[in-house]
C-alpha cells in the first residue's frame, strides 16, 4: 500500500531553492556554490542512514548567505589545480597566487633534483608550498607564518616528507641554516592599505585575519621588511617573488635596489596577478 505522505526533501531535491537563496544575497556564481554545498552534504551523509539530514543544507546556505567564505564552509579551497584544506580563520588562498607558483617552478626546475629549496613566508594555508611539492615532490619546502590557526592548516596541507611548517614572525621562524641557501623565496604577505580593509568583500574583513590582510599605511610594511632581510636568506642565482598590488609595483622595485637586489614586474592577464621577482 503506498503512502500518501510526501516524500522527505533531499539535497539534491533542494538544489533549486539554494540557487534562488545564494543569488538573492549577491553571490555571482549562486550556481556552482549551491551544486559544491549539495555534494558536501552528500559526501558528509551517513551511508547507513535512510535519509541525509536535509536541514544540514540549509544551514551551509544560511552560512553562506550570511557571508561567510564558501571555501570555509567546504573547508578546502581549489589552487593550482589541487584541493588545498582551508580552516575557518585562515586566509582563503586566491586564484591569482597561482602566478606565484609557476613563477617559483620555473626557477626550481633548473636547480640540481632533490635539491631545491624554497620558502613560503605568510603562508596561511600552506597552499602555495603544496603546490610547488605536487610539481616537484622531491624539493625542500619551508612554510612560516605568525598566526597560530595557519600553521596548524599549513600542517595538515604540507604533512608529506618535503614540507616544514614554523610558526613565527617571518625570517625568525625559520632554521638558520637556510641562510644563504634558498632558491626560490616567496611572499604573499598582506598589501592591502589599512584604509582599503573597509572596503573589501565582507567575506573577506569579516572572516579572515586582519593580520593576513593589513599591510599597513600604504600596505607594504610587511613587504619591505621580507624585502630588506631577503638578500642573506638567498642563495646565488635565487630569487624573491613576491604579491603586490598595481600601484606598488615602482616602490618595491626601489625596495629591492636598496638592498643590492635586481627587480623586475611580471604580470598574468590571465590571472590578474602582479608579482616583483628579485635577484641577486
Amino acid at each position: 500500500m503506498s503512502s500518501c505522505l510526501p516524500a522527505r526533501p533531499t539535497p539534491d531535491s533542494r538544489l533549486p531553492d539554494a540557487v534562488r537563496r545564494l543569488r538573492a544575497a549577491g553571490c555571482v556564481f549562486a550556481e556552482d556554490e549551491a551544486l559544491l554545498l549539495v555534494r558536501s552534504v552528500a559526501d558528509s551523509a551517513d551511508p547507513d542512514a535512510n535519509d541525509p539530514d536535509a536541514n544540514e543544507l540549509d544551514a551551509l546556505v544560511a552560512r553562506r548567505v550570511a557571508g561567510e567564505p564558501l571555501e570555509h564552509i567546504l573547508g578546502w579551497a581549489e589552487f593550482h589545480g589541487l584541493r588545498v584544506l582551508v580552516d575557518p580563520g585562515v586566509f582563503v588562498p586566491r586564484r591569482r597566487t597561482g602566478f606565484l607558483v609557476d613563477l617559483a617552478l620555473h626557477h626550481l626546475r633548473q636547480a640540481e633534483p632533490g635539491q631545491a629549496i624554497m620558502v613560503d613566508l605568510c603562508c596561511g594555508s600552506g597552499a602555495v608550498g603544496a603546490a610547488i611539492l605536487a610539481q616537484l615532490p622531491a624539493a625542500q619546502v619551508h612554510a612560516a607564518d605568525l598566526q597560530p590557526e595557519a600553521v596548524r592548516c599549513a600542517r595538515r596541507n604540507l604533512a608529506g616528507p618535503g614540507g616544514r611548517v614554523h610558526a613565527g614572525d617571518l625570517y625568525s621562524a625559520l632554521p638558520t641554516e637556510l641562510r644563504g641557501r634558498v632558491d626560490v623565496l616567496i611572499a604573499n604577505a598582506p598589501y592591502v592599505p589599512s584604509d582599503a580593509i573597509g572596503l573589501m568583500p565582507p567575506e573577506a574583513r569579516d572572516h579572515e585575519p586582519r593580520l593576513a590582510l593589513d599591510g599597513g599605511t600604504d600596505g607594504l610594511d610587511v613587504l619591505r621588511r621580507v624585502i630588506a632581510d631577503a638578500p642573506a636568506w638567498l642563495a646565488p642565482g635565487a630569487i624573491l617573488v613576491v604579491e603586490a598590488g598595481a600601484g606598488q609595483t615602482s616602490a618595491l622595485v626601489e625596495a629591492a635596489a636598496r638592498v643590492g637586489l635586481t627587480a623586475r614586474v611580471a604580470r598574468s592577464e590571465a590571472l590578474d596577478a602582479i608579482a616583483i621577482v628579485a635577484s641577486r
